[in-house]
């Protein structure tokens, strides 16, 4: 399995996974299968899983694609000012001036820093904004009233 993350700690602190089916090419389940997980480890750029409900090397490529979920309590605790994907999609970006830019609907990674993009809903077409989300353009993230603060003009 080749993981998203770049440190995929909770993949290997869970003892459950939930599959779904992969989105692209042939898919071999349908809905959501629970997994029990009885050892992870990492193995050069990729995770070695064991599993007594994977009887042979048929059956685990029959899950590939599968995409991989985990109980949120199996992450581990996020560090000050350091935020997990999942919690920034959904909030609400306002500028310094108090301007609403648009919510948080993806994010990208593009090596050096992560990018939040943004869309706001405008008439008649959506505007997109893409904001790096570093210290210089975010002020704040304030995750219990679900907005980030930036430094950032609607006309970028």
């Amino acid at each position: 399995m080749l993981p998203y993350s770049a440190q995929p700690e909770a993949l290997f602190s869970s003892k459950r996974w939930y599959l779904k089916p992969s989105e692209r090419g042939a898919k071999t389940f349908e809905g959501t299968l629970l997994l029990p997980i009885s050892q992870a480890k990492d193995h050069a750029d990729s995770v070695v899983v064991f599993s007594h409900d994977i009887p042979d090397r048929t059956a685990a490529e029959g899950l590939k694609g599968a995409r991989i979920f985990v109980a949120r309590s199996s992450f581990p605790t996020a560090a000050k000012d350091e935020y997990y994907w999942v919690d920034l999609m959904g909030l609400q970006v306002i500028n310094r001036q108090q301007l609403l830019l648009g919510t948080v609907v993806d994010l990208m990674s593009t090596g050096p820093q992560t990018v939040l993009v943004v869309h706001e809903e405008a008439t008649p077409k959506p505007i997109e904004r893409m904001i790096p989300f570093v210290a210089a353009f975010v002020d704040d993230v304030d995750l219990p009233t679900r907005t980030i603060k930036v430094d950032w003009q609607p006309d970028f």
